[in-house]
């Protein structure tokens, strides 16, 4: 900060480089597959960080043709469990990219 206020140059430097470490943490978040799970791992679905659902696999022991409804919920918790994971993934790679270290050094703060 000089006399006259804060360096604008600077400022803008700062948050360019801010901007392409988001770019960065969300393209290797969107790329990472998670995996939720359910039944005790019976059901699981790969998912990626850009929401992009890959695979569902289905343990032949939990297929039950006069039990379809518990099947359908164990898929479902598995689509919830790997979208929470997803959103976690999502949500580690953005933290060391916020204000952290970052916008409150701008202005001198």
């Amino acid at each position: 900060m000089t006399a006259e206020g804060p360096d604008l140059g600077s400022l803008l430097s700062q948050m360019q480089q801010m901007q392409q470490n988001l770019m960065d943490a969300q393209a290797t978040a969107a790329a990472t597959v998670v995996e939720g799970r359910s039944g005790g791992g019976a059901v699981k679905i790969t998912v990626t960080g850009s929401m992009v659902f890959e695979s569902v696999t289905i343990d032949p022991a939990v297929v039950d043709p006069e039990d379809v409804e518990m099947l359908q919920d164990l898929v479902l918790a598995a689509v919830r469990d790997a979208v929470a994971r997803a959103n976690e993934l999502n949500s580690e790679a953005l933290g060391g990219v916020g204000l952290g270290g970052g916008l409150e050094g701008l202005l001198g703060g």
